[in-house]
């Protein structure tokens, strides 16, 4: 999930937002890892046996979110799912924050897990880490799916109700008295207010076949999604009916399968009379 703490906690908070999980996902102590890497430790678990399959979770949450697609991925892959810095157990002293950080802290894990290259499914932020790993690390992403990315943070990116929440939001954690946990979460709240900032023409050099999903009552407007999918060359785009920003929690019984089938089968360019199949 995503965006300003206080509607975060309440999704977080509602139940099935670990739905599926048949371990302590995100405090596995017999699954997890810390990676030494780039001024901080970054944590990871490992589930299943198979090529690898890399999860991103969403702003403000961690490993634990992904619960329903470890339970399922890790039947026919090699699940890593990350704490991203400065989220979960993956501490972060810094006091700033990046998407660029965030993804440059994820080719350095495969780096250090001898693993040249994976599948990818993002939600929300994770879907911007998606994005951007495949734009600044193309040769690290075989496939990649996520649902609930934007490419830039205002009105049009976001939903102007949401936009107004943030905005709203903002002068209220200012006022937060400097603590450990307050300057984290200013921290994390900055890297939603403040970016991502994605451009057009950085999504054309996406070359791996690509899954753009949202919503159909999204938080990320659906024109700001299909504009995402019409500037990836390889790309399909599925918009959930009947659904928000939490498409892996509400519709997981779509959303697994849906993206099964296309990590395992080949992209195909649908052009000409195969628009009509």
């Amino acid at each position: 999930m995503r965006i300003f703490p206080i509607l975060l906690l309440a999704i977080l908070a509602f139940p099935g937002s670990n739905a599926g999980a048949q371990a302590p996902y995100g405090s596995n102590d017999a699954a997890g890892h810390y990676l030494s890497t780039r001024g901080f430790k970054l944590y990871y678990e490992v589930y299943g046996q198979g090529e690898p399959l890399l999860l991103f979770h969403g702003n403000g949450g961690s490993i634990g979110n992904m619960g329903n697609q470890i339970t399922y991925f890790s039947q026919h892959y090699k699940v890593i799912a990350v704490d991203t810095r400065a989220h979960g157990r993956s501490k972060d002293p810094s006091d700033s924050l990046s998407f660029e950080q965030i993804v440059d802290d994820f080719n350095a894990l495969l780096d250090s897990m001898h693993l040249d290259s994976c599948y990818v499914i993002g939600w929300s932020d994770g879907g911007i880490d998606a994005l951007l790993l495949a734009i600044r690390h193309p040769d690290k992403v075989k496939k990649m799916a996520f649902t609930g990315a934007n490419l830039w943070p205002d009105s049009t990116g976001l939903t102007p109700f949401v936009w107004k929440v943030m905005v709203e939001t903002q002068p209220e954690i200012l006022k937060k008295p400097h603590t450990p946990e307050n300057d984290n979460q200013k921290k994390i709240f900055d890297l939603d207010f403040y970016q991502p900032h994605i451009t057009l023409d950085q999504l054309h050099h996406i070359s791996c076949p690509t899954l753009v999903i949202g919503g159909d009552h999204d938080v990320i407007p659906v024109r700001h999604t299909v504009l995402i999918a019409e500037n990836i060359s390889r790309s399909y785009l599925w918009i959930v009916p009947n659904s928000g920003h939490s498409v892996p929690i509400f519709k997981k019984d779509q959303f697994n399968p849906i993206i099964y089938d296309f990590f395992t089968h080949p992209y195909r360019k649908i052009e000409g009379a195969a628009t009509f199949q």
